[in-house]
């Protein structure tokens, strides 16, 4: 009795008296309850998080038992139709079976067996309980556990309160996604801004529609599948990921899927295979189902025999059509009105955003090319190490990506022809620089040369709150003066032209006898060639037209701010991308920009200072709530011997240099730098290490192909590897078996 009247007493609401003060009953009496079964149901698992099943546990007579924990009580878990999925008799002792008001039981030898292993509760009753539970559950608006009791097949609520363990969990039946950050990486690292991921996210939806399209996926498939497209890219705490199962949901999109799905993964270069989530989706095709793919399929295949044979003209209008939308407009960007810039970026968007045909056409020829050279590799010339397609795409020459390396060997070399120049450039600050290069016309004029080209290539280039050398020239200087203090010259071109030599020699020699295969295989080898260079060089136009993006909105940013509008320029960074766009023109629904940028300035401080999830994990639900965003298999400890994809032949030894924040890293002459990710913006790190190693990336990732062009020794995908290496400790990496040999901390243990 005691137990229910202060239960009941505490869910009473507080009573104002005639003073106005609250108050609240000092006794309060109600009838008992005299139960026949009694307990407590939750509206939803509060253990497993699963807010669509209740769950109840009941047994006889009171339940005090229950709740002192004396005994066990059965247990049923209830869906939301009413299915109860589950049902668990406890081991009760039969005393409490039979004579439950009185607490008193007949002997267990005077009990007929089956009925002490009777449920405390009918089929009916569970689902009334459970009803019961999730009316309360709509009353108070959250999920509730309750106590209950049935007396005379009667139900009574004793008490709802809210289930608090529920906050942090996330619901198992929520919808399954899957996050990988191991390849965006490379283009958005760290923490990204609002404005960055919204036009990334707009981009990517554009660009991949516009892949089915050219693929002649059907119209009516593409818009049935809008949803997907949009949610291609997810933003988690900051950070970019691909939401893998609507990647695969893309490809599924293609047609030929039901008809070769792992062909089609292969081409598309998918690691893994179609996650049961998704198979799940997607029945096994029936007969009609397998002929209508086939015959998309045909049609598909004309489209890509269509645009193999339209590339080179494609290419040519695409690049017509970008420098028409980036030639400079007669208003200058610094002079334009806020809705001159709007109106300039959609013009931009219109131009080549949404018709960004040639690369797509590019990168999927680049991928079928690279994954045949490399099958051609291994059955006919016997390629065991799985490096000669690697080694023959080295030195190709013509690549744009290792442009800005051949630039730093002239600029090092224009500066040790003024004995105190290089010292300036490599400790001086900006402003010494700057005045003692004006002395040196020649270095002047190519450093000029230098940002007009790639001046939008900086760190981090996709990213558009990114600072460029144009912004901030010190990192190309402080390397132009570290190259220029260290020994003349590499030698790189004839480490390549030597690799490349060798192996046309191997390929010669497995072919020799074949003048069929030898056919084949060198026309493979030039189109892959081709294909790749024009993937990086491709990429680069990318650079351009992000950075005219950059230069828009950090302009807008500008006006805002000469407005009042922002606090500084650079918190557009922190509003979205039709957030930006639409303040100009009042369809915006936020106007108070300052007070919104607060609030996102806040939550994205805060992410630098949470745990960083993981590359991959999964969440269920509510995708930024609950989650823990960790791997479900923690990785391994990493011990001995190390090793990852094979990108460019050579076998290294030296000390390691472990860079996470590029700006300031100097790499000394002879060391092996070991990165997490990298963009083209490290040109300036990689052409002066002696080897590279990359924990993520690909065979066609800009380290690795930048690596093959230069000739310098490259093993990318190496799990870990920036956590299993320290700064200083001597390796040996061999870079055309992908093997990292572990030699010491001191050159002494190395020798």
């Amino acid at each position: 009795m005691a137990l229910r009247l202060r239960r009941t007493h505490a869910c009473l609401p507080p009573r104002t008296g005639p003073t106005g003060r609250t108050a609240t009953p000092a006794v309060l009496v109600q009838r008992m309850v005299d139960a026949d079964t009694a307990g407590v149901a939750f509206s939803a698992d509060a253990v497993s998080g699963a807010r669509g099943s209740a769950v109840i546990a009941a047994v006889y007579g009171l339940g005090t038992g229950l709740v002192s924990g004396d005994i066990d009580a059965d247990t049923f878990r209830v869906d939301r139709t009413g299915r109860i999925t589950e049902t668990t008799v406890a081991d009760q002792p039969v005393a409490y079976r039979m004579a439950p008001a009185a607490g008193e039981g007949v002997a267990p030898e005077h009990l007929p067996a089956t009925l002490a292993n009777q449920p405390a509760l009918t089929d009916a009753q569970v689902r009334e309980v459970a009803a019961l539970a999730r009316t309360c559950e709509r009353h108070f608006g959250c999920p509730q556990d309750i106590e209950w009791a049935f007396e005379d097949g009667r139900l009574y609520l004793l008490q709802s309160r809210p289930i608090t363990t529920l906050a942090h969990l996330p619901d198992p039946d929520g919808e399954l996604n899957i996050w990988d950050n191991s390849n965006i990486a490379e283009s958005y690292s760290g923490i990204t801004t609002p404005l960055t991921f919204s036009f990334a996210r707009g981009a990517y939806e554009a660009v991949y529609r516009q892949f089915c399209r050219l693929m002649r996926v059907p119209q009516h498939r593409i818009e049935a599948n809008r949803t997907t497209f949009r949610r291609m890219l997810g933003l988690i705490r900051g950070r970019v990921y691909y939401n893998l199962l609507n990647w695969y949901r893309v490809l599924a999109l293609l047609p030929g899927f039901t008809v070769n799905r792992g062909f089609m993964e292969q081409m598309m270069g998918v690691r893994e295979s179609l996650p049961p989530a998704l198979l799940a989706e997607h029945k096994p095709p029936r007969f009609r189902d397998r002929l209508v793919d086939s015959l998309y399929l045909t049609r598909s295949l004309g489209g890509i025999v269509s645009s193999w044979l339209r590339l080179p003209a494609q290419t040519r209008h695409f690049q017509q059509r970008l420098e028409r939308a980036l030639t400079p407009p007669t208003v200058p960007l610094e002079q334009m009105r806020p809705d001159e810039l709007v109106r300039h970026y959609h013009a931009l968007e219109a131009e080549l955003l949404e018709r960004w045909d040639a690369p797509l056409v590019n990168d999927f020829f680049a991928m079928i090319f690279y994954g045949t050279l490399r099958r051609l590799s291994s059955r006919w010339c016997h390629d065991d190490n799985d490096s000669l397609h690697n080694d023959l795409l080295v030195g190709e020459g013509g690549m744009i990506s290792t442009e800005p390396a051949r630039w730093l060997r002239v600029l090092a070399e224009l500066a040790r022809q003024a004995p105190a120049l290089p010292q300036t450039l490599a400790e001086g600050s900006l402003p010494q620089i700057r005045q003692a290069i004006t002395q040196h016309t020649a270095f002047t004029s190519t450093y000029q040369g230098y940002l007009d080209l790639f001046g939008d290539r900086c760190l981090d280039e996709l990213k558009l709150e990114s600072p460029t050398l144009r912004d901030d020239p010190l990192p190309l200087l402080r390397a132009v003066g570290q190259l220029a203090q260290r020994a003349d010259g590499q030698g790189l071109e004839n480490v390549a032209l030597t690799i490349r030599t060798a192996a046309e020699q191997r390929v010669d020699e497995a072919l020799k006898g074949h003048p069929l295969r030898r056919w084949a295989f060198r026309w493979v080898l030039r189109h892959t060639r081709a294909r790749v260079v024009g993937r990086e060089n491709l990429r680069f136009e990318r650079t351009r037209v992000f950075g005219r993006v950059r230069r828009i909105f950090i302009e807008l940013g500008r006006r805002l701010h000469a407005n009042g509008l922002l606090e500084t320029p650079q918190d557009i960074f922190y509003l979205e991308l039709e957030e930006a766009l639409r303040y100009t023109d009042g369809t915006a629904t936020c106007t108070d920009l300052k007070g919104l940028i607060a609030i996102r300035r806040r939550e994205f401080e805060s992410y630098r200072t949470l745990p960083a999830p993981a590359d991959r994990f999964e969440t269920r639900g509510l995708v930024a709530h609950g989650q823990d965003y960790r791997r479900e298999t923690p990785a391994a400890a990493i011990k001995g011997d190390l090793k990852g994809l094979a990108c460019c032949p050579g076998v290294v030894r030296g000390r390691v240099r472990v860079v996470r924040e590029p700006r300031d890293a100097v790499i000394r002459e002879g060391e092996i730098l070991v990165a997490e990710r990298t963009d083209p913006g490290w040109i300036m790190l990689l052409s002066a290490a002696s080897g590279i190693l990359v924990e993520h990336g690909s065979l066609l990732s800009h380290a690795a192909i930048v690596s093959r062009e230069l000739g310098i020794p490259a093993i990318v995908a190496v799990a870990d590897i920036t956590h299993a290496l320290t700064d200083g400790e001597w390796i040996e990496m061999d870079g055309a078996r992908g093997v990292i040999r572990r030699l010491g901390t001191t050159a002494e243990e190395a020798a």
